[in-house]
């Protein structure tokens, strides 16, 4: 017989496997797309690739923060090397819109104009003719729009670089120049490494995630664990003297619900597209928190860091993972774990506090990895037959927001809820590390659902293995790891080749694995058995005394 501690473990496992569903996306590129040919005719002298260039300015002979701007289609292209870049001052085009004849006198100087008014290659053919060295144009918004040449521009002749700056950063130089400030400005644009070695490492955290998931339970875990601590031992009654201990719950999925589940993803991710604010996202750091940690409040449920730390150390020290204290209200609990909720607690919050430090995103990264690790635990793949169900839905799900939704919303519904445009603040159920060899910086992020959707299939993989006595070349478990890392790979790949765009990367991940589980158990003649393997089992809750 279930207790209420049932009632209140499988729901929050599966509102999490939506939130992670959510995000099933690829790492979305942070910065703009370096290029893209929509819409963008190209004629002669009008046919640079897009480049993002680096825009260092002086005050007063004071170094400023550096600007990144968006080259135009047109004009010179700008130097790799910062070395090679020429220093020049920079002036204010007047009139302010660069239309017109100007009467400032811009001889070997930077020009800074507004954008409207008139076409960007009349803007640069106006500064060009004024003396300019090169134009940078303030956008009328923080995106960098994209400067192309009209339909009516059949020759360009600019030889002057032409690149687009944010509202903010334009307007404080715009300030600096009316309060009759010498600013200098250096412009560039660098390459980025050929390997991204923070991508590597990204790899390497999602591999280890499913791989550690999978052999949790077995070779992490210990019996006393499981029995003493997973969940808080309450008693039944204050005055029946009875002790009631619950099995580890287990929420398995089934293909009507895997189903349903992407539906109802779909509807919340496109209420978030149009209705996305501040306080939403406020809401998911929160549930992020309660996720990553364990709610002491909910003595029912063991989640998070709470829950591996507990496992880890009782596994160490196998003392302690037998001592226990009675508390009021949640009775007989072990003492390990009563004193490591504290530090749980306390690690959220402050990366809550925090997160938009430098460092923040080692917290982020250590709170999704624990969740992303117990909610492999809760949630399980019964056969292939579900997993084909719930990994097929999700291939088109993430195919469809990433890639046709734009055709329809006019940009990518799963990148911008993941960048949480418009909030300031950006989605935390992904992984993410900063792109330390990357002149531009940024981060490569992968979406929790990326992880967790062929971690399901690789963890039942592994328990089908260990049930069929399978070792490790003739079974399942090492293949789709193989197949989980090259998916991945191919991941990044695509991303670098497509000059950063967002990818789908269950686009990938899912024929690498899914589609290896099953040509691989169709040659070997078990396929059969991965079809219907725990079929009509179900796994009951047992209370004992």
């Amino acid at each position: 017989m279930a207790t209420a501690c049932r009632a209140s473990r499988l729901p929050f496992a599966a509102a999490t496997f939506l939130l992670v569903l959510l995000l099933a996306g690829g790492g979305a590129a942070d910065d703009a797309s370096s290029d893209d040919d929509a819409g963008t005719p190209r004629t002669p002298g009008c046919s640079n690739k897009f480049q993002l260039v680096k825009v260092k300015n002086w005050v007063n002979g004071t170094e400023g923060a550096t600007v990144v701007g968006l080259s135009a289609r047109f004009g010179a292209r700008l130097p790799r090397d910062m070395q090679e870049a020429q220093k020049s001052f920079a002036i204010l085009a007047n009139p302010f819109a660069c239309c017109s004849n100007l009467t400032s006198k811009l001889t070997n100087s930077v020009a800074l104009a507004t954008r409207g008014e008139c076409a960007f290659t009349a803007k640069a053919k106006t500064a060009q003719a004024g003396g300019a060295v090169g134009l940078l144009v303030i956008n009328d918004d923080e995106e960098l729009y994209k400067m192309v040449c009209s339909e009516n521009d059949t020759s360009i002749n600019v030889t002057i670089p032409v690149v687009m700056i944010p509202q903010s950063a334009g307007k404080k130089l715009k300030d600096f120049l009316d309060h009759g400030a010498s600013v200098e400005v250096q412009l560039y644009s660098p390459n980025r490494p050929i390997v991204d070695l923070s991508a590597c490492f990204l790899w390497i955290m999602a591999l280890g995630t499913i791989v550690c998931a999978s052999l949790w339970s077995e070779l992490v875990a210990c019996e006393q664990v499981d029995e003493r601590y997973n969940q808080l031992t309450r008693k039944d009654g204050p005055n029946t003297g009875t002790n009631y201990r619950e099995d580890k719950e287990i929420f398995e999925i089934s293909a009507r619900g895997a189903i349903v589940f992407i539906i109802i993803a779909s509807v919340f991710l496109l209420l978030l597209f149009y209705f996305m604010s501040s306080w939403f996202v406020w809401v998911l750091v929160v549930l992020f928190c309660i996720g990553g940690i364990e709610s002491i409040m909910v003595n029912c449920f063991s989640q998070g860091m709470h829950v591996c730390l507990v496992t880890l150390l009782a596994r160490i020290f196998k003392d302690c993972g037998q001592k226990t204290v009675q508390l009021p209200f949640l009775g007989e609990v072990l003492t390990i774990s009563v004193g490591i909720v504290p530090f749980c607690v306390v690690f959220a919050i402050l990366w809550a506090v925090y997160r938009h430090a430098s460092f923040a995103w080692i917290g982020q990264d250590i709170l999704g990895i624990c969740l992303m690790i117990t909610v492999l635990q809760m949630a399980r793949l019964p056969n292939i037959r579900v997993a084909s169900a719930l990994l097929s839905a999700a291939f088109v799900y993430d195919i469809f927001w990433v890639f046709i939704s734009p055709l329809l919303f006019h940009e990518s519904v799963m990148i911008a809820v993941a960048r949480g445009d418009n909030t300031g603040e950006s989605i935390p159920m992904l992984l993410r590390i900063p792109r330390f060899f990357d002149p531009w910086g940024g981060y490569d992020m992968i979406g929790f659902g990326d992880i967790i959707f062929p971690g399901l299939l690789v963890a039942f993989s592994y328990r089908f293995d260990r049930v069929s006595k399978k070792g490790i070349l003739n079974g399942y478990f090492l293949w789709l790891t193989v197949g989980y890392a090259v998916g991945l790979f191919l991941t990044y790949l695509a991303l670098f080749l497509m000059d950063g765009h967002g990818q789908p990367a269950l686009l990938y991940l899912v024929p690498c694995t899914l589609g290896l589980i099953v040509i691989l158990g169709w040659v070997r003649g078990d396929l059969h058995d991965l079809w219907n393997y725990g079929k009509g089992r179900t796994e009951n809750v047992v209370d004992e005394p």
